[in-house]
């Protein structure tokens, strides 16, 4: 298991980062909130969980333990992956998902991409016991839209690296039109980017 990990920044995506460490380049993924404190060419040391599959290793990376806590402990819920636990860690601090799942507030939790509202009720069910009270962390992420998943996703990763709320959402509202049936989140961050450099 792979605690986690200290290197220099090699490189920085929209889901990843490259730490160099030891002459190897190792992926981790990571929210956008973890991304936006990143810097090429600076050290930095990031909590991890490395995911094993038959096919894959993934390591994830953190902003902090609180942060990597609550993705493992949200793994325990059925019906929840990496992807939904990363989602719910970038959507959410941890206290407020802690908040959320003491206070059995379904509503806070569907706004996570992937999480619909039988999903959300399994996940109160499951991790009531198991997630503990509010810490008082300090680290709060700012809610998205309701509304279609994608705005929410798209919106969070602009607020991730560094854009104001209010900037995002013009940004989300700019873009929204080249959205389609099956919108790519990817092609749609990176146009809404390229709305706010131009502004």
């Amino acid at each position: 298991m792979i605690a986690f990990v200290r290197g220099e920044v090699a490189a920085v995506t929209l889901t990843s980062a490259v730490l160099e460490v030891g002459g190897v380049g190792l992926e981790l993924m990571c929210t956008p909130g973890t991304l936006a404190t990143l810097r090429v060419g600076r050290e930095a040391r990031l909590p991890t969980s490395m995911v094993v599959r038959e096919d894959s290793l993934t390591v994830f990376g953190f902003l902090d333990e609180d942060e990597k806590q609550v993705f493992e402990i949200a793994q325990t819920a059925s019906g929840v992956g990496p992807k939904v636990a990363q989602a719910i860690v970038a959507v959410m601090s941890p206290d407020d998902v802690r908040r959320a799942i003491a206070a059995e507030d379904v509503k806070a939790l569907t706004r996570v991409p992937g999480i619909g509202q039988k999903g959300a009720q399994r996940i109160i069910l499951e991790l009531k016991d198991r997630i503990g009270p509010p810490t008082g962390g300090a680290h709060a992420v700012a809610a998205p839209h309701a509304g279609e998943p994608w705005r929410a996703q798209v919106q969070q990763g602009l607020v991730g690296l560094g854009w104001s709320t209010k900037e995002s959402e013009k940004a989300v509202d700019a873009v929204a039109d080249q959205a389609g049936a099956t919108p790519d989140v990817g092609a749609l961050l990176r146009a809404a980017l390229r709305t706010l450099s131009k502004a």
